[in-house]
């Protein structure tokens, strides 16, 4: 069920690792749009609006959840890498310590936190309360995303990116069911979608959780490796936290421009929440590819197959490029097509604002892309500062435009702000690769005497 992507065609390697990720990412995107269609089309364009506007909120969470899990499976795909069984079963322990500690410390602090930041946002009046009754219980869940998270991070260290996407469209199957019951049947409004998320996800995880018991020896963990595991804390938190801090840095700036976006009114917030939806969908390949090039570089890492790393990271770099193009391509051809698919009936006004925004960005997924790539590279490498000061790079950009051009070409300077922060992440990462991956290349003793040390 595992695969070493230490031997073989990088790209081969690459591109069936991905097919699953991209097939689950492509699933976990579709139930996302299927919530905001229920919601559009069932409650309107104002809880449509509610909903999109804790869409920053909910990725500051889940955003810090995905990068603390991601960078607890970076030492596992190493030890794997390496061929280290105990020492994987010892990582696989201690991250799951470490992630119950911060599921329980994450869900605190979020829901207590969740009123006043809509109230900082200066979200709109007539959807305050909708965009509370959603985001608080999407907070409550966060446990749920913890646990299908931390295990599909596991398995997909090890290689194995089809097991967690079986079960996640299990998962997206019965959120849609849940969708139509909790908010047709039950009348359960904007809060009924945010239940049907966490219960579908909750689900997803605990069928990960016995299947993977049944089926991957070496994941058997025994009470000694949970003792033993304690001395990886250290490891895992150097790499977790810088990690999960940049997906929470980059979700802190799309706050910042949600709470400019806010400043036009309900109508704009519900044109940018379609907007954004289609905007996700269409960038899952790129997004999937950077994903697999953190697990194939960590594992290449542990192997001290350096030279393979910068075969693998050029020829990802070509078919992101590619991807880019494409999905840029889609957007300015079919992006009206896409917002109706939200709205019914709607204001012209709502579909021409959405379709500006997608019209913009389109024209920068190359930047995007290549952040992607670089960004998750240097992740798998275990090196986080860079990746994560790109995130601050993003948030200051981001900031500054959204705050300024506006005041001058309206929401056109909402649609210049996120490319702007595309290219301000996009070149330090790129500087960086190559920087680091030239130290590498260039240490003659580096494939002897590997260790987690190496990567500081």
């Amino acid at each position: 069920m595992t695969k070493d992507m230490t031997t073989g065609s990088p790209v081969k390697l690459i591109l069936f690792f991905s097919i699953p990720l991209l097939i689950g990412n492509i699933f976990q995107q579709f139930y996302s749009m299927v919530d905001t269609i229920i919601v559009g089309r069932f409650l309107g364009v104002k809880a449509l609006a509610a909903v999109g506007s804790t869409g920053s909120m909910s990725f500051l969470i889940l955003g810090f959840v995905l990068g603390l899990c991601s960078g607890f499976s970076v030492l596992i795909s190493q030890k794997f890498g390496a061929n280290d069984d105990e020492g994987l079963r010892e990582a696989v322990a201690s991250s799951i310590i470490l992630s119950v500690i911060m599921a329980i410390i994450i869900t605190i602090i979020s829901i207590f936190t969740a009123k006043p930041l809509l109230n900082l946002m200066n979200t709109p009046n007539d959807i305050i309360n909708d965009s509370y009754s959603y985001i608080v219980v999407i907070y409550a869940g966060t446990t749920a995303a913890f646990f299908y998270n931390m295990i599909s991070s596991i398995l997909r260290a090890l290689g194995d990116s089809k097991t967690p996407l079986y079960f996640l469209i299990v998962s997206s199957i019965l959120n849609i069911i849940l969708d139509l019951v909790f908010i047709i049947n039950f009348k359960m409004g904007v809060a009924g979608a945010a239940y049907a998320t966490v219960i579908a996800q909750g689900v997803a995880g605990l069928l990960c959780l016995i299947y993977t018991s049944k089926k991957f020896s070496m994941l058997k963990l025994e009470k000694k490796h949970f003792i033993a595991g304690t001395k990886h804390f250290v490891n895992h938190l150097k790499i977790g936290i810088p990690m999960a801090l940049q997906f929470s840095i980059t979700a802190l700036g799309v706050i910042i421009l949600q709470a400019a976006i806010n400043a036009f009114g309900s109508n704009v917030v519900a044109a940018h929440t379609a907007a954004s939806k289609v905007e996700q969908l269409v960038m899952q390949p790129s997004i999937t590819f950077g994903v697999t090039m953190a697990t194939y570089c960590a594992q290449n890492l542990g192997a001290g197959n350096i030279e393979r790393i910068k075969e693998g990271v050029k020829k990802c770099t070509m078919i992101n490029i590619v991807i880019g193009l494409i999905s840029g391509s889609i957007l300015i051809l079919f992006g009206e097509f896409f917002i109706k698919m939200f709205v019914s009936n709607a204001d012209k006004s709502v579909i021409d604002t959405a379709k500006l925004y997608l019209t913009t960005v389109s024209i920068f997924f190359i930047p995007l892309s290549l952040i992607f790539v670089y960004r998750n590279t240097l992740q798998g490498m275990g090196y986080t500062f860079v990746p994560m000061m790109a995130g601050v790079y993003e948030l200051l950009a981001r900031t500054v435009v959204a705050f300024t051009l506006p005041a001058f070409i309206g929401y056109l300077g909402i649609c210049i702000a996120s490319p702007v922060a595309w290219f301000s992440a996009s070149i330090p990462l790129a500087f960086d690769y190559r920087r680091k991956i030239n130290i590498l290349l260039n240490d003659k003793t580096f494939a002897e005497c590997y260790s987690i040390d190496a990567t500081e």
